[in-house]
């Protein structure tokens, strides 16, 4: 059997996240540093101290939960001497976090994946002016009622399923009243939960097409090379590793719905029997096991969690 390393996506953001990681560890430290001067901010302080309207800004949240998850791999790697390569099978990030993934299987540069994530995270929320989108999440149907739902809900506008989360589990994104007549029609559907996301922008839809070619020419200029790892790509739920098409896949993915549910399922139905989660929170380690009842799910983001996973990996 094989393990996978998975890493969070926006929402997984609190702060103080990181800081145990960085008082304990020199290597984290260093990473923090490194994210610090590729974007010439103090991210970190941020991160550790606040303001919370800052840190959930998208354009600070998204590089700041990367660096998280990228403190915890350099540490297995310079602490625990981790060879990615030989121990891991699978790498895959939820959304943001497929950056991350690039970043951990040596496919982009931890300066360069700061930069892009502030570049995406800048061009996502100016993509829809605020108050016009939202995002919502359905609870208890399964996505083709979702799809059906939001095709019922668009009149003219803009929902389309966003995430596929897990059984069960499907984020709409679009129009604000689309999306708000999306959470009356599901409850008429039978959904055991609907209900609108704090969120600033309406991600993984149609109206992000804007960031989506801000990403084209980022990412057409990036130094992205081949990953140690392959990765399972949001966008087709499938191994990837060509250089050029995993670009294509992160400009896809910025309107693209995240095949998360999917995702999770290639990697087990192709040997996987345990999947790390690494960075802040554990979202993804919840939604593993809601996927697959048998799967082990393993969260890594404090200095005890990094200790453990030095001791198994």
């Amino acid at each position: 059997m094989a393990i996978a390393f998975t890493f969070p996506g926006q929402g997984s953001q609190k702060i103080g996240m990181g800081a145990q990681l960085a008082e304990a560890f020199q290597p984290a430290r260093e990473l923090f540093q490194e994210v610090d001067d590729a974007l010439s901010q103090h991210l970190a302080k941020i991160m550790w101290e606040g303001p919370e309207d800052e840190l959930i800004l998208t354009e600070n949240a998204q590089p700041a939960l990367m660096a998280v998850s990228m403190a915890v791999i350099r540490v297995l790697q310079k602490e625990a001497g981790l060879d990615l390569g030989s121990k891991v099978a699978f790498v895959a990030g939820h959304s943001l976090g497929e950056y991350s993934a690039l970043a951990a299987a040596g496919a982009l540069s931890v300066a360069d994946t700061a930069r892009l994530l502030k570049t995406r995270g800048q061009a996502m929320q100016r993509a829809v002016p605020v108050g016009e989108g939202a995002m919502a999440a359905l609870l208890g149907l399964e996505l083709e009622q979702v799809r059906e739902v939001a095709e019922k809900a668009a009149q003219g506008e803009v929902c389309d399923a966003a995430n596929d989360n897990a059984p069960g589990q499907v984020v709409v994104s679009g129009s604000k009243g689309a999306v708000e007549r999306a959470v009356d029609l599901a409850k008429d559907a039978g959904a055991k939960r609907a209900m609108l996301l704090p969120v600033s922008a309406p991600f993984h839809c149609s109206l992000m097409q804007p960031a989506a070619e801000v990403m084209a020419d980022a990412l057409a200029d990036a130094d992205l090379s081949a990953p140690a790892v392959p990765l399972v790509a949001n966008v087709t739920a499938d191994r990837m590793t060509a250089p050029d098409d995993i670009r294509q896949s992160l400009v896809a993915q910025v309107t693209g719905m995240v095949r998360w549910r999917e995702s999770v399922g290639f990697m087990i139905e192709n040997g996987v029997d345990t999947l790390y989660e690494l960075g802040a929170g554990k979202v993804l380690s919840g939604l593993a096991r809601r996927i697959h009842r048998d799967a082990t799910a393993i969260a890594i983001g404090t200095p005890e969690d990094v200790e453990a996973a030095a001791d198994a990996l």
